[in-house]
């Protein structure tokens, strides 16, 4: 085994206590990511799927790699979901539950039971929602998972009321429109031609996996919208060579505990049908690969699940280049009062200058941190040579300068 390959294996097994739907820290903010995948049994699809209109057009906000889009509740009222092709689940808040209308579950499964980063051990409650509306569309008896989005909530800057799986849109042709900031939802029918890249999956595995090229050898990923993330891949078998070797990146906070994020970039060129994205930047995991939104935001997807197709479009056939990422070198977990530095890179300028787990952070910039929301922070890692980042300690305010630098070129 070469150096190359001993640490690749080195590197997924210090982050292989990764989990189904975890709760991760990437760009250095609190983000959603991976997938749901309950060891309970999931109960059975929608009653029905009603449509007022042919196409309903649902406008959808972008945060880091995540499609949120809002549906109003009433005149007051609006409720926000993020869309998780990568989940056999549907997760709401209890509060969203509550208002819509619920009942006891339809299944008699046991709860399905996580584990926080904290350690601790909780069960989530099965409820059977009577209605979801998303715009024209509704969804009757859905079949769903408490969940407190709160945390989530707080570090995304507006409230999450739930997370739906691929399987409530098991009825519809689903379109998720990421160059246009928008999903569409149509019943499902015979579809017009549909251009792009056209990949089968096997509908009764309720999430979509299809086979993508990595150099001379395919395998299958996880169309995954609900991560944020980029090319995850788990090496195993695969032996892939590298333009830049894995490195430990930030500690991820997941509901299964803490791993160290290991990241590099392929020498391999990555390609989903005809487009090609060479030297893609990769996330290793000993989890199954899948596609996340870094990547998934180059392109309109169109999931007909009765069919079991998925099309992936462009309008600009080049090749999707992965840029240089660029780190701070910290990760938070983000309250509207400070944010509290949850790891620190090894070796990056954070680290050289004695920031440490648990400092807390009351302003960046200059400007205190309630004026800063995910997007905003993640654009000034990509342009900003220096963040001032200015720390508590004991009653005082201190400002300390970091370098952004480049976690892999």
């Amino acid at each position: 085994m070469n150096r190359g390959r001993r640490l690749l294996v080195e590197l997924v097994r210090r982050s292989g206590r990764g989990s189904r739907f975890p709760v991760a820290l990437l760009a250095g903010l609190v983000l959603l990511a991976g997938c749901s995948s309950p060891t309970a049994p999931v109960g059975p699809k929608p009653n029905r799927t009603r449509f007022e209109e042919r196409l309903v057009v649902l406008p959808a906000t972008q945060v880091g790699g995540h499609l949120i889009i809002e549906t109003r509740l009433d005149r007051r009222a609006v409720a926000r979901f993020l869309i998780d092709t990568g989940s056999s689940v549907t997760l709401l808040s209890p509060e969203f539950a509550t208002r819509v209308g619920s009942g006891p579950s339809a299944y008699d499964g046991p709860q399905v039971r996580v584990r926080g980063a904290d350690g601790r051990v909780s069960a989530l409650p099965s409820v059977a929602v009577r209605r979801l509306e998303l715009g024209e569309a509704r969804f009757e008896d859905v079949q769903a998972l408490l969940y407190d989005f709160s945390t989530l909530s707080a570090h995304l800057g507006m409230r999450i009321d739930g997370i739906l799986g691929f399987p409530l849109f098991r009825d519809t042709v689903l379109t998720l429109d990421y160059p246009g900031s928008r999903v569409l939802l149509a019943p499902v029918g015979e579809p017009g031609l549909i251009p792009g890249s056209a990949f089968s999956f096997n509908a009764l595995s309720r999430v979509p996996l299809i086979p993508v090229q990595v150099g001379d050898r395919t395998l299958l990923v996880l169309i995954d919208s609900g991560s944020d993330g980029p090319f995850n891949l788990n090496p195993i078998g695969i032996d892939p060579a590298f333009a830049s070797a894995p490195r430990p990146g930030a500690t991820v906070s997941t509901l299964a505990g803490e791993e160290v994020q290991a990241v590099g970039r392929l020498e391999d060129s990555l390609r989903i049908g005809n487009y090609v994205l060479p030297r893609p930047i990769v996330h290793l995991t000993d989890q199954l690969s899948s596609l996340g939104g870094e990547v998934l935001k180059h392109f309109i997807l169109t999931f007909d699940q009765t069919r079991g197709r998925v099309t992936f479009y462009r309008d600009s056939p080049d090749a999707i280049e992965s840029p240089v990422r660029r780190s701070a070198g910290l990760a938070f977990a983000k309250t509207p009062a400070y944010w509290r530095v949850d790891s620190v890179v090894p070796g990056s300028p954070a680290d050289a200058v004695g920031i440490q787990t648990g400092d807390l952070i009351t302003r960046i910039n200059g400007e205190p941190v309630e004026q800063w929301d995910l997007v905003r922070f993640d654009e000034l890692t990509r342009t900003a040579a220096r963040i001032e980042l200015t720390f508590i300690e004991g009653r005082t305010e201190v400002p300390r300068s970091v370098d952004v630098f480049a976690l892999v070129p």
